[in-house]
């Protein structure tokens, strides 16, 4: 079978969770042992993105916009596939077969405040189409498709789970020399407590930062890193107010050490489809505080403590929990770990041929 894959997101130059998605599965297909051949499309170069299989040949075709509707559909419709993965975007809406789509949240439903009309508008038309179009759907987690159910009107029948896996390359960084370099590059002063990921509403970092302001001063510093996002001058403004550091956009060489230089990765977000950070911390050692709603739960197991988002004094009382007690900092550190035998990106890769075949049937 003749697999084409979307692989435009896999080629973004600052990728958040999505995009690191759609990169990270593209590699564990091209390393799983298949009789299939693959078809990668992109958007953008990107031959030193992935690594080379025998079955799989890049097709770089450039267009300045409408991409997916315009330039991939043409691409499909003159050389055609047995079958369309889209693992991190929309289906076109004209193509030629059948399609997997891999749905990741539905978080513009539950907080339309957080995103802008047109995006709103676009999500919910992307999605439904998806849902509508694809043979199979894929979700990122029980959370999620229970929301495509409720939301999008999808059959429960044609949505599987298949949880992502977690980026082998994060591991703890205990040299302390490197722990200093990447502190000092960063602007962090002293002991920290770290959020990771874009700086938007949806991210509950308001009230994350109104949680930071009843605690000393002195014991710790917040950390929010990350890209500011649509809505975030407000949190932007409190940061400042409180005294946070804002480094900006992290790099990948020294995302580990950031998080492993952290007394405890701070989550508290209203909504997420997965929560990859969550995985991301514990792989790096770091004790996790995370909300207790959407697929966090799901996501963390017992190896976090979970808070009600909303509650601005049980998110305070969570992190004085960790700085003031080691034992349970560690325990967290270690039933991390364990938590994260549950996913695997070659397990992941493995179950979506197996959704691709089926849906090719």
């Amino acid at each position: 079978m003749l697999i084409g894959i979307d692989a435009s997101r896999a080629a973004a130059g600052q990728p958040t969770g999505t995009e690191s998605y759609s990169l990270q599965l593209i590699r564990a297909l091209l390393e799983v042992e298949s009789t299939h051949q693959l078809r990668l499309y992109l958007n953008r170069p990107g031959n030193d993105l992935f690594p080379r299989a025998a079955n799989a040949e890049l097709r770089h075709i450039p267009f300045p916009r409408l991409w997916t509707h315009a330039r991939l559909a043409a691409e499909l419709a003159s050389h055609r596939v047995d079958l369309l993965l889209v693992p991190s975007h929309v289906l076109p809406v004209f193509f030629p077969g059948r399609a997997v789509a891999v749905v990741h949240d539905l978080g513009y439903l539950r907080f339309p405040q957080a995103h802008r009309m047109v995006d709103r508008w676009y999500l919910n038309l992307s999605t439904r189409w998806n849902t509508r179009r694809a043979a199979v759907i894929i979700a990122d987690s029980e959370a999620t498709r229970r929301d495509l159910v409720l939301h999008c009107g999808a059959r429960p029948d044609r949505i599987e789970v298949v949880y992502p896996g977690i980026d082998t390359n994060l591991r703890p960084v205990r040299d302390r020399a490197r722990l200093d370099e990447v502190r000092t590059r960063y602007g962090i002063q002293a002991d920290y407590m770290l959020y990771l990921g874009t700086l938007q509403p949806r991210k509950n970092l308001a009230r994350l930062l109104d949680a930071y302001a009843q605690l000393d001063p002195e014991a710790v510093q917040l950390v929010l890193a990350g890209k500011p996002g649509w809505l975030s001058g407000p949190i932007l403004s409190r940061a400042q107010e409180v005294g946070a550091v804002l480094p900006g956009y992290i790099r990948d060489q020294d995302k580990a050490a950031l998080l492993s230089g952290a007394v405890a990765f701070l989550f508290p977000s209203l909504y997420e489809g997965f929560g990859f950070p969550v995985l991301e911390a514990m792989a790096c050692g770091t004790p996790v505080i995370c909300s207790n709603t959407s697929s966090l739960p799901e996501v963390a197991g017992q190896a976090a403590l979970q808070v009600d988002p909303l509650d601005t004094t049980a998110l305070m009382e969570a992190m004085r929990r960790i700085l003031s007690d080691k034992p349970l900092a560690e325990t967290l550190v270690q039933s991390g770990f364990v938590n994260l035998e549950r996913f695997s990106w070659h397990s992941c890769a493995r179950q979506v041929l197996e959704l691709c075949e089926r849906a090719a049937e």
